[in-house]
C-alpha cells in the first residue's frame, strides 16, 4: 500500500536518526571535538524532524472531511517549514561556540580513532537514508519527504568537512609549527554555513507551497492542454494550488453554446483527462461557459 510505503520509509528516517545522535553524542564527550558536538546537535534535531515528518506523513494520508475539503496535505509543507526553524537554531548555537573557541578560549580536541570512524558511520549511514527518503519523496511527491532526505544529503557533505577538521587537527599536533589545532572550530562553522545554506532553501521551498505558490509554467501548460481539446475556444481564470501531493486545478472554458449538456460533460472530461496526463495526481475542475458569437 502507497501510504505504507512513505510511513516506512519515515520511521527508518527516525530509527537512523536515534542511532547516529547517540554515537555522535557519545563520541563527541569522549573527544571533546566541537564538530562532532555539532554534528550530534544536527543530528538531534533531525531526530526531531524525522519524528514531526512521521507525524506529517500520517496525518497528510487522511482523506478530505467537512473541516478540511482539500485534505490535509499542507500538513507536510508545515512539517518543513518546522524542520527549517530547527536547522537554522542549531546554526546559532553551532556559530556562537566556534566564535568562542577560536577568539575567546581554546580547548583540546582529541581526534582519536573514534572520531573518525564515528564520521565513517554517519556517512554510510546518511547516504543510504538520502537515497531511500529521495525516491519515496519523488514517487509520493511529499515535501516531508523531501525534506528530511535533504537533511541526510547535507549531513554527508557536513561530515566530510568534520573528518578533514580532524585530519587537520591531528596533523598540527603533529608539527606544532602549523597552527591546525583551531581546524576543529573552522570545520564547525564550515558545517554551520552549509545547514544554513540548504535551510533557507528549503525554507523558500516551503512558504511558497504554504502561500499556494502556483509552479512557474504550469498555468501556461494546463491553458495549451485545455485548448487543444477540440471544441474549446479559450481556457481563462486558470489558478493553480498544492496540498502534499495533490495539485488542485480550476479553469473555465469557453465551449459552443448550442451542445447538449452531455457533450459540454464530454469535453470536461477530456480537459481533465489532457490535465492529468502531465499531473497525474491532479484533481481539476472545469467550469464551462458559452461561447458568444
Amino acid at each position: 500500500m502507497p501510504i505504507g510505503e512513505k510511513q516506512s520509509a519515515a520511521l527508518s528516517s527516525v530509527l537512523a536518526a536515534v542511532m547516529l545522535t547517540g554515537f555522535k553524542l557519545i563520541v563527541g564527550l569522549m573527544t571533546n571535538s566541537l564538530g562532532i558536538l555539532a554534528e550530534a546537535a544536527h543530528s538531534g534535531l533531525d531526530l526531531v524532524a524525522a519524528f514531526v515528518t512521521l507525524v506529517a506523513v500520517n496525518v497528510s494520508a487522511r482523506p478530505p472531511d467537512l473541516g478540511h475539503h482539500y485534505g490535509h496535505g499542507k500538513v507536510e509543507n508545515l512539517s518543513a517549514l518546522f524542520e527549517t526553524l530547527l536547522l537554522l537554531l542549531t546554526c546559532a548555537w553551532i556559530i556562537y561556540e566556534s566564535i568562542r573557541r577560536l577568539f575567546f578560549g581554546s580547548v583540546h580536541v582529541d581526534a582519536s580513532i573514534w572520531a573518525f570512524v564515528v564520521m565513517l558511520v554517519s556517512i554510510i549511514i546518511d547516504y543510504s537514508r538520502s537515497g531511500v527518503l529521495s525516491r519515496a519523496a519523488q514517487k509520493f511527491k511529499s515535501q516531508a519527504l523531501e525534506a528530511d532526505a535533504l537533511h541526510f544529503r547535507t549531513d554527508i557533505w557536513s561530515s566530510a568537512v568534520v573528518i578533514l577538521g580532524l585530519i587537520l587537527v591531528r596533523v598540527g599536533e603533529s608539527y606544532s609549527g602549523l597552527h591546525l589545532t583551531q581546524a576543529d572550530s573552522i570545520a564547525a562553522l564550515t558545517v554551520a554555513g552549509i545547514v544554513i545554506y540548504v535551510s533557507v532553501r528549503l525554507a523558500k521551498s516551503t512558504i511558497h507551497g504554504i502561500l499556494d505558490h502556483a509552479p512557474p509554467g504550469l498555468r501556461e501548460k494546463i491553458r495549451e492542454s485545455a485548448q487543444s481539446i477540440p471544441g474549446v475556444y479559450d481556457c481563462h481564470d486558470i489558478r493553480v494550488r498544492t496540498a502534499g501531493p495533490t495539485l488542485f486545478v480550476d479553469m473555465h472554458v469557453l465551449l459552443e453554446s448550442k451542445q447538449s449538456l452531455e457533450e459540454a460533460h464530454r469535453i470536461t472530461e477530456q480537459i481533465e483527462a489532457a490535465v492529468r496526463h502531465f499531473a497525474p495526481e491532479a484533481d481539476v475542475t472545469v467550469h464551462a461557459e458559452p461561447a458568444q458569437k
